[in-house]
């Protein structure tokens, strides 16, 4: 079935949210914030009658992706299946926050490639991994470098980062609700009707 065998168009949902559907790709280590940032975001655009979605990667691993690992070629399913998903929930007229490490560029830039232009924004987490570390909210980085978590993201697997995001916040140096107001400021515009 194609967009156009469905009976109602993307277009269409759009028109009904009264907002314009925009994906939010979230991604940095483990331990800048996806998640913080993505629930945070959700709460506030909701008030503000935005309709919005969180696609977590680790929800995502306890249910439709719990059958990948993480190597690379799992890594790269994990990131592909996500992206269809929020691909779905755009067009279904959502605003989609997706939190991934997503640690390839080349898989962000094929979830991009799904979106028409100026409806999929990268979103850059931009934290130090001696931050990240003493953050290390889940203990997994602890646990990584005892061996217990083989291809660690940052440790014994790579990050790739972005080339040129969105939107780029150094965690390091920016609070939670500077982020936020950032991200505010990001969205309103992208989703906000012609």
């Amino acid at each position: 079935m194609t967009k156009e065998d469905q009976n109602i168009h993307p277009d269409d949902s759009a028109r009904l949210m009264e907002r314009r559907p925009h994906v939010i790709w979230f991604t940095g280590l483990s331990g800048a914030g996806k998640s913080t940032l993505a629930n945070l975001l959700d709460r506030r655009l909701r008030t503000r009658g935005i309709h919005s979605f969180v696609l977590d990667g680790d929800l995502l691993r306890t249910g439709l992706n719990r059958d990948l690992g993480f190597s690379d070629a799992d890594r790269s399913e994990n990131i592909r299946r996500a992206a269809e998903v929020a691909r779905l929930m755009a067009d279904a007229g959502l605003v989609v926050l997706v939190a991934f490490i997503s640690p390839f560029r080349r898989d962000r830039d094929a979830a991009r490639a799904l979106f028409a232009a100026g409806q999929f924004s990268e979103v850059f987490l931009d934290t130090p991994l001696a931050i990240a570390e003493q953050r290390d909210p889940k203990g997994l980085y602890a646990r990584a470098r005892r061996g217990e978590i083989p291809q660690f993201t940052g440790i014994d697997s790579p990050y790739e980062a972005p080339a040129s995001p969105e939107l780029r916040i150094d965690t390091a140096t920016c609070t939670v609700d500077e982020a936020l107001e950032l991200l505010m400021q990001h969205i309103v515009v992208q989703v906000e009707r012609p």
